[in-house]
């Protein structure tokens, strides 16, 4: 049975907010200076600095004292909506939050971006609100998928506890449709395929545990001595359970064939060879495994599954067909 960190089953919006809360406090136990990180890169300027500076024999107007400790002040002030419902008025009576600190900043966090219109209405009378204050309030509109991504930037590989922390606040997102779906068409997962890689291949298939999140994506990539080795586009997902009555079948994207029976069969015997036990599970059928060789030039393997946004890797706004976007991630790499 796997441990969620996560509260699931509600429908209040403050629970989203605790939720998210609860990552960065993790985030922040597991090392400060990459919470830090995450705040710098994703809501303030490059003059934040807020870890704490130890200095000796600092000049003060009247003295020199043998040593100070000092961290700048600032305060993050958040509202979350379940969807674009955010109010001009509400957002400005929240100001009040604030007091003199250096660093001051108003994030508002929903499953979508805020409707422009509506965020210009509120900057421009958070605009005339700071006119009268030293240090202004930032605004800083995001959603639940950035924060996943901001702070997977900041992590590294072998951060394997944050990494389990992240998977599970994205199953949550995923579960109560926090990520919305709509950049799914170019988006390309890569997955760890070292034994199960030559199946994979043969039987255009891979399977994953079925309490593993992911934000949509269409296209699946195998990862396999350090380098993306395939890539095909998804054309279903199903997931399997065991039960006394035998396998019971979810069809999440597509449809479930007597051949994609067999196939999901063939995977569970399969998953035997390594020691797998395929009792709950969620397969992911590919019209066609494409060869490719999408070098990572960093050491160590991944830790568990990375997003890449191919119109970024390609750099072109309208993606290929899949053999020839393997062809051309022959040519690319990424760290």
């Amino acid at each position: 049975m796997k441990i969620h960190y996560f509260q699931r089953y509600h429908e209040k919006e403050n629970v989203a907010t605790a939720n998210t809360m609860l990552l960065l406090s993790r985030l922040y136990s597991y090392s400060s200076d990459k919470f830090f990180r995450f705040l710098k890169s994703e809501f303030f300027s490059d003059l934040f600095e807020p870890e704490i500076i130890f200095n000796l024999q600092e000049r003060s107007k009247d003295s020199v004292p043998d040593a100070t400790i000092t961290q700048e002040s600032f305060k993050i002030v958040v509202e979350t909506k379940m969807s674009d419902w955010f109010y001009t008025d509400q957002l400005m009576r929240h100001l009040s939050s604030f007091g003199d600190e250096k660093f001051k900043v108003m994030i508002t966090l929903a499953p979508e971006p805020m409707d422009p219109k509506k965020k210009e209405a509120f900057e421009k009378q958070l605009k005339d609100y700071n006119v009268s204050l030293t240090h202004p309030i930032l605004h800083v509109n995001t959603v639940f998928e950035r924060i996943i991504e901001a702070i997977r930037d900041v992590i590294d590989d072998r951060d394997y506890e944050m990494h389990e922390v992240l998977d599970d606040y994205l199953n949550y997102c995923y579960k109560d449709k926090l990520i919305t779906v709509s950049d799914g068409w170019k988006r390309m997962r890569v997955q760890l395929a070292g034994s199960t890689f030559d199946f994979n291949i043969k039987e255009n298939l891979y399977y994953d545990n079925i309490d593993r999140g992911f934000s949509e994506h269409h296209y699946l990539g195998l990862y396999k001595e350090k380098s993306v080795r395939a890539i095909g586009k998804i054309e279903s997902i199903i997931t399997a359970v065991k039960s006394p009555e035998g396998l019971e079948y979810n069809v999440e994207q597509g449809t479930l064939t007597e051949e994609k029976k067999l196939q999901i069969d063939k995977a569970i015997e399969d998953g035997k060879n390594y020691g797998y036990e395929l009792i709950a599970t969620r397969y992911f059928f590919v019209e066609k495994f494409h060869e490719t060789d999408f070098k990572k030039i960093t050491p160590r393997a991944p830790m568990g599954s990375r997003i890449f946004d191919l119109t970024n890797v390609l750099e072109t706004e309208k993606l290929p067909e899949v053999a020839k976007i393997a062809e051309l991630l022959n040519e690319k790499n990424w760290s």
